[in-house]
């Protein structure tokens, strides 16, 4: 598995002592997990403990899950990764702290992020965003997803209010 890169940003798979930087750049913010399915950190020890389990998930080889890191800086700004498998496909998921939005690093790490799981032979990548999520679609579409269909449903076991969720697929072009 390499890591991808682009001009801007390298994605790296996470280690331990990143849980502080997370918990300062997004994990502790209110506004980044507000159509997630996840509540803000209370404190570190929250995010070191998701990091840990994160850091176990890497045993098995269909995890993909990094950082994103500012190269010019050596921040990490956010992270993306394969949040589950649907029928085989992989379903991404992506976050990043709130001074970050509206860069277009999102979009950058996106798309390295496909090229990745298209490389490694996976046809289809499927993606969803609550319909409020303005910037989180538009990156969608950016990326060249296509709109497949909307549900009102249940956001999580931690966010049990009903959320319209959008739901988008990108097939790899066999050209």
């Amino acid at each position: 598995m390499t890591e991808p890169e682009t001009q801007r940003l390298k994605l790296r798979r996470i280690m331990a002592d990143d849980a502080q930087s997370m918990f300062d750049t997004w994990t502790s913010d209110p506004e980044v997990p507000k159509y997630m399915t996840w509540y803000a950190h209370k404190d570190v020890s929250e995010t070191k403990r998701l990091v840990d389990i994160w850091l176990k998930d890497y045993e098995n080889p269909d995890c993909y899950r990094y950082v994103i890191v500012l190269k010019s800086t050596g921040e990490i700004i956010g992270m993306i990764d394969v949040v589950e498998y649907r029928d085989g496909c992989p379903v991404i998921g992506y976050c990043s702290g709130k001074r970050f939005w509206g860069n277009g690093y999102m979009t950058e790490a996106l798309k390295a992020f496909i090229g990745e799981l298209f490389s490694d032979g996976y046809e289809t990548l499927l993606i969803e965003a609550v319909k409020e999520n303005i910037g989180s679609n538009r990156v969608i579409r950016k990326c060249g997803f296509e709109f497949t269909g909307s549900e009102v449903r249940p956001h999580s076991a931690a966010k049990p209010e009903p959320v319209t969720l959008n739901f988008y697929k990108l097939t790899r072009n066999v050209s």
